[in-house]
C-alpha cells in the first residue's frame, strides 16, 4: 500500500497554530523566569541561613527575595 505523504519541504506541510505557538512560547518562559528565580531565592536564603545560623531567618530571606523578584520580573 502506497503511502500519500508530501513529496514538498517540510516548511510548506501542516499549516501552524501561530497564536497557539505564542501562547506556548509565553507559558514557556514565565515558567523559566520564576524557575531561575526560585532557583536563586533558595541559594541566596541557604546562604543568609548558613551565615546568619537559623532556618527561620533563611527562610524569611527566601520569601523576601522570591517576593521582590517577581515584583520586579513582571
Amino acid at each position: 500500500m502506497a503511502e500519500h505523504l508530501p513529496a514538498g519541504p517540510v516548511e510548506l506541510g501542516a499549516q501552524m497554530d501561530y497564536s497557539e505557538h505564542e501562547k506556548t512560547y509565553r507559558m514557556f518562559t514565565a515558567l523559566t523566569k520564576y524557575c531561575t528565580l526560585a532557583c536563586v531565592a533558595i541559594l541566596v536564603a541557604m546562604a543568609f541561613g548558613f551565615f546568619a545560623g537559623g532556618a527561620v531567618s533563611g527562610l524569611i530571606v527566601f520569601i523576601l527575595t522570591f517576593v521582590v523578584g517577581a515584583y520586579l520580573l513582571r
